[in-house]
């Protein structure tokens, strides 16, 4: 590997995450889900250049505008509306997906822009059908830490994503409607990094930061991208930037290029790139600048109220080294608290260990009931975890109501899995409380001068699940009492 000298190349990086939010679209009410199946029906487009908020064509844009293409776009008739189509004005912004933005902002030590104007970005490359990203600048002025220092945060940006492509023909693109409109938001960090190492640690950050909100999770939900410069001379945007194996040595690489092209006085044209799996990169298009920017017409002037973000501030979501640390006090082991992490179930342990204050059986509960029931009874997993989730309340009500034991919960999940209604599922055989008395007894008898635990472990495998380790120590105690 070669040597850099990172300081005397002057290198620069800034960041650019591109995350998708968990809600219904940006401007409309269609459901934020992508299909296989077949689509109900398709139009064919052709998408013009226009000027910018200047009176300026861009040069990305008229990059795209010379390739001569046509555009097919696919739909649904129960996903797809006329908004999508650019048939219909945009409704007004998801306040469930502000929300989310605002949320993220905050967590980034950003300042919330009060009045800020909705934009129309010019995207002629047929990922959108109007021809325009609409975007908007929720904040600014932001900074995480990093052992290497402090790193702004530039902005964040609430916008559509596009629509995805299906298929590519000379002069023809087919794309799908359904990702066209979900909301996504765009944090851009400052060129501060003065390592890739900086800049890869600042990704990771970042990224907790927005898995600790309701993003979508999934391959295709986050793209990251890395602005690059060196000697002061032009920007490079490094696109697909997701693979964190990479990271650094496609950043390396990017940099070896642009030394060899400057050190024959040939600097790299300002240009976006696309990362290939090796960490080396090709030519895509030319940088866009802000030539493509307008406002947008037929939306109002976007202001946040000082209340809705106070609102917002009162229950920000913790991240994930801080909801660790949290579940570690309820006395949950390490792998139990990855898994809970993982699977993004804290609030759902949240909620039930108020109903139920027993963290280790709320943790399988949880996490390992629905995989043993689906594997058990061949049925769906998400519906098992579903129907597990629904009934949650009404099940550990009854065991804090001691009407139910733990031991008898999976065996009634199971049943109701298998369309057993909930009141017969519910009734369990229960051991006579006087004959359990009667048989601790002639265990403790024929086996004098044990511990508690000890008992414990003989009276558990005399019953086979029909008490509770709390009721067997508690007649255990009774009986030893006596």
């Amino acid at each position: 590997m070669v040597e850099i000298d990172y300081e005397k190349l002057k290198f620069k990086a800034g960041l650019e995450i591109h995350q998708q939010l968990d809600s219904s679209k940006l401007f409309c009410d269609c459901p934020s889900i992508l299909r296989g199946d077949e689509p109900d029906f398709e139009i064919k487009r052709k998408l013009h250049l226009v000027s910018g908020e200047f009176g300026e064509i861009d040069v990305a844009v008229k990059h795209e505008s010379e390739k001569n293409k046509e555009f097919i776009y696919q739909g649904y008739k129960n996903s797809t509306c006329l908004v999508e189509l650019d048939e219909e004005p945009p409704h007004t912004i998801n306040q469930n997906a502000l929300k989310i933005a605002i949320q993220i902002a905050l967590l980034l030590n950003m300042k919330i822009i009060p009045i800020t104007q909705i934009m129309r970005k010019t995207v002629i490359d047929g990922s959108n059908t109007s021809g325009f990203q609409r975007t908007v600048m929720v904040a600014q002025d932001g900074f995480i830490e990093t052992v290497f220092g402090k790193v702004r945060i530039d902005f964040l940006l609430l916008e559509e994503d596009a629509a995805r492509i299906v298929k590519k023909e000379k002069n023809l693109e087919t794309y799908r409607l359904d990702r066209l409109g979900i909301p996504l938001v765009e944090i851009v960090t400052a060129p501060d990094f003065k390592t890739p190492e900086q800049a890869k640690e600042t990704a990771l950050k970042i990224g907790e930061t927005l898995r600790s909100c309701k993003v979508r999770r999934g391959i295709g939900t986050i793209r990251q991208d890395v602005n690059i410069s060196i000697r002061g001379e032009n920007r490079v945007e490094m696109k697909g930037m997701q693979d964190m194996g990479i990271f650094i040595s496609a950043i390396n690489n990017e940099i070896l290029r642009q030394k060899e092209l400057s050190d024959i006085k040939e600097p790299t044209a300002m240009e976006v790139r696309n990362v290939l799996s090796d960490g080396n990169s090709e030519f895509m298009r030319p940088l866009p600048g802000k030539a493509r920017m307008y406002p947008e017409t037929d939306l109002p002037i976007l202001k946040i109220s000082r209340e809705f973000i106070n609102e917002i501030k009162k229950d920000l979501p913790k991240l994930k080294s801080e909801s660790k640390e949290e579940l570690k006090l309820h006395g949950l082991n390490e792998e139990m608290i990855k898994l809970i992490l993982h699977e993004d179930k804290i609030e759902e342990f949240k909620n039930l260990i108020k109903i139920y204050d027993n963290a280790p059986f709320i943790a399988k509960f949880l996490m390992l009931f629905p995989k043993e029931i689906s594997t058990k009874t061949g049925k769906d997993f998400f519906e098992v975890e579903r129907l597990t989730l629904n009934y949650s309340n009404d099940l550990l009500g009854l065991l804090k109501k001691k009407k139910i034991l733990e031991s008898d919960i999976k065996d009634i999940l199971i049943k109701l899995v298998s369309g057993i209604k909930f009141e017969e599922a519910v009734k369990i055989e229960k051991a006579d409380l006087s004959f359990m008395e009667e048989k601790v007894l002639d265990i403790i008898k024929s086996k004098p001068g044990l511990s508690e635990n000890a008992y414990m472990g003989l009276v558990m495998k005399e019953f086979k699940g029909k008490i509770s380790g709390n009721e067997a120590m508690e007649i255990i105690k009774k009986v030893m009492k006596k």
